[in-house]
């Protein structure tokens, strides 16, 4: 993902200023900032509510599988 650039920057300022005004932005800033906080807080709270995940119990029964051959040393044989 790009930066945005310094011109991005100044559009973006500008736009605001223009659909909120210099005396509302203040108060836009508080209310977003304060909804982030919440956010932050609520999505805390869920991940702390979650119960830790169980670890798979191994069964001593299931054999040991090696892993497979590679192709050229299984075809080898075929090659004498």
């Amino acid at each position: 993902m790009r930066t945005p650039s310094l011109w991005a920057i100044v559009v973006l300022v500008v736009v605001v200023l223009l659909l909120f005004g210099a005396r509302r932005l203040p108060d836009v800033a508080s209310s977003v900032g304060k909804s982030l906080k919440i956010f932050k807080k609520e999505v805390k709270e869920l991940s702390e509510d979650e119960p830790a995940p169980r670890p798979v119990p191994v069964d001593p029964s299931v054999a040991y599988v090696p892993p497979a051959q590679p192709a050229a040393a299984r075809d080898e044989h075929l090659r004498t």
